[in-house]
């Protein structure tokens, strides 16, 4: 064996994968091992192969497990046997080429115990055939795509619920492939934003929505349209918020259109609105240049609904606001703001209920008894928030 030759051919595949030399020798040494049995020995048993790197020499032993003879059924054939307890029949078979027992073992290795695992040398060989290869090669590769696969994973676990940075590589059936490096993202339809427009090349934020173990289906699932995607990129703009003194209390966003933020400060003097609009407007216009023309209402919270409501109706202003039980209010506004505080296809009183938890009915004030069209709007059930006042963890996305 030309060690030199195998040492630089591991360490080459290490660096291009990105996996460990060890997990790469582990592959190779599995490769052979099936090769070896498949051309000389039986389907029944356990072959391992191990490498010498100091010496290049390369050596095969054949495995079995130690076993107490109580632990396993001694029949040749259990169909000869039809009288059996019901004790007998959960014993595993006996099985020599896997198995050895206790007292054998011990002849051999007088510490060994039970459940314990003994290599027995087998003989050297280095011509295999062409089935053999190819079988080798097969388990080479397919190892080689699962130690690759869970150090992708182990990389990108910790960054589930983050933003990172990729390049558009290509278009299928809808799905957005993003180079990410070391792996491949996948941004599913439901995922992007409406109305926006992908290019090959064209390098983009994401947010990393999962990290998937299964192999049939993408690893890293990406997201443009999760509303914690905002969240993300008001921390990445905003230092008041990435360090806690500025907390984003909701967010109620319809991806593609138009997205309103709930922020409170914990500190007084601080401006949480203020802080995360920036000064004229900068750091709020970073994060609206990300999303293209959705636009971004940034309001302040309060955990007073007589107030929290008319501010969630930004930017329409509130004249007068009518509390009533079960969490529904009355809005009264200037019939010049009336459009306004409902928005295209009420949209702007739909955010407000989503972002309050409350159901709200915006009406003008020149004529209170009129219901308006689309002037009503009702949160569901996910949008009411608890009475612990815990900040903002996560959001679901307007249907």
């Amino acid at each position: 064996m030309d060690l030199k030759q195998l040492v630089s051919a591991v360490e080459q595949i290490s660096a291009e994968k990105g996996i460990s030399s060890e997990k790469v020798l582990g592959a190779i040494e599995s490769a052979i091992a099936a090769a070896y049995k498949k051309e000389y020995r039986k389907k029944s048993e356990i072959i391992r192969a191990k490498f010498n790197l100091k010496t290049g020499d390369l050596q095969f032993f054949q495995v079995k497990t130690v076993v107490d003879p109580s632990e396993v059924s001694l029949e040749e054939d259990l169909e000869e046997t039809p009288e059996r307890n019901e004790e007998e029949e959960t014993l595993p078979r006996f099985n020599s080429d896997r198995q050895i027992f206790v007292a054998e073992a011990k002849k051999i290795s007088p510490d060994v115990s039970v459940g314990e695992e003994m290599e027995f040398p087998l003989e050297g060989r280095s011509d295999f055939g062409r089935i053999a290869a190819q079988t080798a090669k097969q388990v080479v590769l397919q190892s080689i795509r699962e130690a690759e696969r869970s150090s992708i994973k182990e990389e990108f676990i910790n960054k589930e619920g983050e933003i990172m940075s990729g390049q558009i590589q290509r278009f299928e059936r809808g799905n957005v492939y993003v180079n990410l490096g070391r792996a491949m993202g996948i941004m599913y339809p439901n995922e992007s934003i409406p109305g926006e427009h992908y290019r090959v090349g064209d390098r983009m934020r994401f947010y990393v929505l999962a990290v998937q173990d299964d192999m049939r289906r993408p690893g890293i699932v990406l997201s443009r349209s999760h509303p914690n995607f905002i969240l993300k990129l008001f921390e990445l703009e905003v230092p008041e918020i990435a360090d806690g003194t500025v907390s984003i209390k909701n967010i109620a966003r319809e991806a593609g259109s138009r997205t309103k933020v709930a922020v409170a400060s914990s500190e007084e003097g601080i401006d949480p609105v203020g802080a995360a609009v920036g000064q004229r407007g900068t750091r709020v216009m970073a994060v609206t240049n990300e999303l293209g023309n959705e636009k971004v209402d940034v309001v302040e919270w309060s955990d007073d609904p007589a107030k929290f409501i008319p501010s969630s109706l930004s930017p329409a202003k509130v004249k007068s606001i009518e509390i009533m039980p079960r969490r529904e209010a009355k809005v009264l506004v200037p019939e010049d703001q009336l459009s306004l505080a409902i928005g295209k296809g009420g949209q702007n009183v739909r955010l407000a209920a989503k972002l309050t938890g409350w159901k709200i009915d915006v009406r003008s004030q020149s004529n209170p008894e009129e219901v308006q069209e689309g002037g009503i709007a009702a949160a569901e059930a996910k949008d009411v928030p608890s009475d612990d006042g815990d900040d903002y963890e996560e959001v679901n996305k307007v249907d």
